[in-house]
């Protein structure tokens, strides 16, 4: 059976697009290497390890959060923000960064599931990595387990780096492969510390749980609680590069405890939970130059070179080539809608 379009990758944007096929009446297959679904996007306990907001004027996620009927909440910001540098903790210095920003109840997995629930079973295969793509009078995909499947169309929803790693015949062209090389993964060389609580203790002590450091390890901590378990939630993002965090994790963790200790108290120090995800050590996430990107939010978009591929059968589709909204979560959604547009512009 030729498929009307092979999706690899199970994030955000290749789930939406295996919804849009589906909701379309096309065949479609969707391969995610990991184990599970969501790609950068993850969780524990309603806590996300992954992106965790979406904005006003986001109105691709608003309305599928509104098709998929999930629970949408505003970031809290209450109360005072602290500002910490190596001589003083000042508070009252800030403002919530995040004010504003909406947040999904149960963490942005429950998006997730809702869409994987959606779909059919059948036509999603977990832990089967794509290695090799063919270009013959369709496309041929070869997972790693030597097994071909044939499509009309096919989308790399997946971090460009990543995709410029799989085996492609006809190779791609250096005018390709290049600019795929230069785009850096979004989130690739963060990592963030997650402390979960029995309740958002700070709230009470009329703090906001926004702070931001010069002393580190993390140099930006917002509340992340959770309205569906109740639980209370700090995470931070650590202002340690990639290189200098690798086989230090123990040593982060307790610098973390400290200083999360040093800014909201000492219940602070005894979370039920502490989670250290150093997106730099996911291989389905990051590649090794990944590791030097820990910077401002790129300008993403895509390169006139990565379209148009094969005569309009292969396309890259995820959110770093957005064409406006790069790197967040909209710009999965406007990605998929835009590939879809143009794969099947009749149906």
């Amino acid at each position: 059976m030729t498929l009307d379009l092979a999706i690899v990758g199970g994030g955000l944007s290749g789930l939406e697009l295996a919804r849009l096929a589906q909701s379309r009446g096309l065949s479609y297959h969707l391969f995610e290497a990991r184990g599970r679904f969501g790609g950068r996007v993850d969780g524990f306990e309603g806590v996300d390890l992954g992106p965790s907001w979406f904005w006003p004027g986001h109105h691709r996620m608003a309305a599928l959060t509104r098709k998929l009927g999930v629970e949408v909440f505003e970031q809290w910001s209450s109360g005072d923000a602290l500002f910490e540098d190596h001589s003083a903790i000042q508070r009252g210095q800030g403002f919530a960064s995040m004010a504003g920003t909406y947040r999904i109840a149960g963490g942005m997995s429950v998006l997730i599931n809702a869409l994987v629930a959606r779909l059919e079973a059948s036509s999603l295969s977990l832990d089967t990595p794509v290695q090799t793509i063919t270009r013959s009078d369709n496309v041929i995909l070869t997972t790693r387990d030597g097994v071909d499947y044939e499509a009309r169309h096919v989308v790399l929803a997946m971090p460009p780096r990543l995709a410029a790693g799989l085996v492609f015949s006809p190779a791609l062209p250096v005018a390709v492969r290049q600019p795929l090389g230069d785009i850096p993964g979004w989130m690739a060389g963060q990592a963030k510390l997650v402390a979960i609580y029995p309740t958002p203790f700070w709230r009470s002590d009329g703090l906001s749980g926004d702070a931001v450091s010069r002393a580190g390890p993390m140099v930006e901590i917002h509340d992340a609680s959770d309205p569906v378990s109740g639980k209370g939630a700090l995470f931070g993002f650590l202002g340690v590069s990639a290189p200098q965090r690798e086989g230090q994790s123990d040593v982060l963790r307790a610098a973390g405890l400290a200083q999360l200790e040093r800014l909201f108290g000492p219940k602070a120090a005894t979370p039920e939970t502490l989670i250290l995800k150093d997106w730099a050590q996911e291989p389905f996430t990051a590649t090794r130059p990944d590791w030097d990107f820990n910077g401002p939010h790129p300008r993403y978009g895509c390169p006139p070179a990565l379209n148009g591929l094969w005569d309009g059968a292969f396309f890259f589709g995820s959110s770093e080539v957005a064409a406006t909204q790069g790197g967040f979560l909209e710009g999965a959604l406007e990605r998929a809608e835009d590939i879809f547009s143009q794969a099947f512009p009749t149906v």
